[in-house]
């Protein structure tokens, strides 16, 4: 069986996003997270389009190699424009956790509105022996919450943002994590940490 994995590019200072997030603006002014997808010579192994350096493409690749379906809460869906009715992923099925159903919600992805478990319990079954990715600091907050998640990724960006949404919520408790792998990279330090149990 996979593992749940949240991984997201976030500011020195836990953003996820910029200023004013929302539909048809994606991450408001935070946009220079994800510069380090296209900053580089070595094209992506799973994701068309993205140039990455040496470094960031073999981090990147191995994690998005391995994604067999993907959970995202509802705000992260409807600040994504619905991912255009596929997934954020080129391969790997979209589950949305939500308190409604979005309106919007295709064919290609599943809705599910009674909580992070049964998402993540949807999600490993459509992966198979893939992992699931988390998306979105609320999902990834609901998961470690519920004691989900299995390894914690920060693709970290030098910058401060100085606000937007904060990759983490409030969690219960203290969650310890152990440092797996840190790799530099130009423009983003990839941090690879296992949840401790």
């Amino acid at each position: 069986m996979g593992k749940v994995i949240s991984a997201h590019a976030v500011s020195v200072d836990g953003y996820i996003t910029g200023r004013d997030p929302g539909p048809g603006r994606g991450l408001g002014d935070g946009g220079m997270l994800f510069d380090w997808y296209f900053d580089g010579d070595t094209p992506s192994r799973v994701f068309d389009g993205f140039r990455l350096s040496t470094a960031s493409a073999r981090v990147f690749d191995d994690l998005a190699g391995r994604i067999g379906a993907i959970v995202a809460g509802r705000r992260t869906y409807v600040d994504s424009d619905g991912f255009s009715g596929g997934s954020p992923h080129p391969t790997a099925p979209l589950f949305v956790l939500a308190h409604e159903r979005p309106v919007a919600a295709s064919a290609r992805q599943t809705v599910v509105t009674t909580g992070i478990e049964d998402a993540v319990a949807a999600a490993r079954e459509a992966a198979g022996d893939g992992h699931v990715g988390l998306m979105g600091g609320a999902v990834a907050t609901a998961a470690l919450r519920a004691g989900l998640v299995d390894e914690v990724v920060l693709h970290q960006v030098p910058i401060l943002l100085g606000g937007g949404r904060p990759f983490f919520h409030t969690l219960p408790e203290h969650i310890r994590l152990r440092l797996v792998e840190a790799v530099p990279a130009p423009g983003v330090t990839h941090l690879r940490y296992e949840v401790r149990r």
